[in-house]
């Protein structure tokens, strides 16, 4: 994947360019409006801006998935491990519903199914098996908990309500109306702690409150909103920079104390929402798709200096500084 830089505004294709024209709003605004203030400080007619990028696009479904052989067992062989209480599951995923079911139910089937063989397998069931269905069941309690992790990947990452968040047909964050975050935290905790009890008999999901958090990750493409503002951030600070350094060294001006405090709120939530994101990637022990390895170190990560929040970070402390070298008037 291109790497996320400075040169040719990150490498971004015309056609991304030109998806950027519109939907900046309010959000704008506020920028628009500092660098108003600083033109009028430094004497010069206008600060140059351009529209910033658009984040790139979030890998195709089929990229952001591992593939998972399909389990094969007759009914018959099925029904011989009836006393694992497994029989009615198994049939249940294998009709007409079960078959079409979103990527969630699948996956709390498959932990379900995981589940009771594992206890059944730790019973005294097994003394009472023959020596064929005794072996099935260890074969079949050691396929599904080697699938597990994968599975619960492919739930999230297989969803639509994961791939809206990162829709790029999105704008920045209003930072004069930020939203309230706090429900989308809680959906990614939420999603976190089933993939750490995973393997948990002793911790038990519940479908509607699965299902709920999902609906709320649904409601705003909020992932790219944070992308959007950062990048936002960065492009205008940077041609900030550029007119503040070219009244440099012998700057006769003095500037107003109107570094935006309203950058820091936007700057906090960004943080939140990128920190959490983050650790409930990192939370899931498979190997991401390539696909999706790359997408978030381009375009998540807060630790790659190429990506958009260390990009960020960098042009707001050259602001600063350069803010520094002038007197307060």
């Amino acid at each position: 994947m291109t790497p996320y830089t400075q040169q040719g505004r990150w490498l971004l294709t015309t056609t991304s360019l030109l998806l950027v024209g519109c939907g900046n709003g309010n959000a704008d605004q506020s920028w628009t409006d500092y660098h108003s203030q600083l033109a009028s400080n430094l004497s010069i007619a206008a600060i140059e801006r351009d529209a910033p990028p658009n984040i790139g696009a979030f890998p195709e479904r089929r990229q952001r998935l591992i593939d998972i052989p399909e389990t094969r067992e007759g009914m018959l062989n099925i029904y011989a491990l009836r006393e694992c209480n497994i029989t009615s599951l198994v049939a249940a995923r294998n009709n007409q519903l079960g078959r079409v079911a979103p990527p969630s139910q699948h996956w709390l089937y498959e932990r379900t199914l995981w589940q009771r063989l594992n206890v059944c397998w730790n019973s005294d069931v097994p003394d009472g098996l023959s020596d064929d269905n005794k072996s099935r069941l260890a074969q079949l309690t050691e396929l599904k908990t080697a699938q597990l992790p994968a599975v619960s990947w492919n739930a999230i990452f297989g969803s639509e309500e994961w791939e809206k968040s990162f829709s790029r047909a999105s704008s920045p964050l209003d930072s004069t109306e930020l939203p309230a975050i706090d429900d989308h935290l809680a959906a990614v905790t939420y999603l976190e702690q089933m993939v750490l009890h995973q393997f948990s008999n002793d911790w038990q999901h519940d479908s509607a409150t699965l299902e709920n958090h999902l609906k709320t990750l649904q409601e705003r493409p909020l992932t790219a909103e944070v992308l959007r503002s950062v990048l936002l951030a960065h492009q205008r600070l940077t041609e900030a920079n550029e007119a503040l350094a070219s009244k440099l060294p012998d700057a006769t001006e003095c500037l107003q104390d109107n570094f935006p405090t309203w950058l820091n709120n936007v700057e906090q939530v960004s943080q939140q929402w990128l920190t959490a994101i983050n650790q409930f990637i990192d939370t899931h022990t498979v190997t991401p798709p390539i696909a999706v390895k790359n997408y978030q170190q381009t375009w998540l990560s807060m630790r790659n200096p190429q990506a958009p929040w260390q990009q960020f970070q960098q042009v707001k402390a050259e602001h600063l500084a350069l803010r520094n070298q002038f007197k307060r008037c």
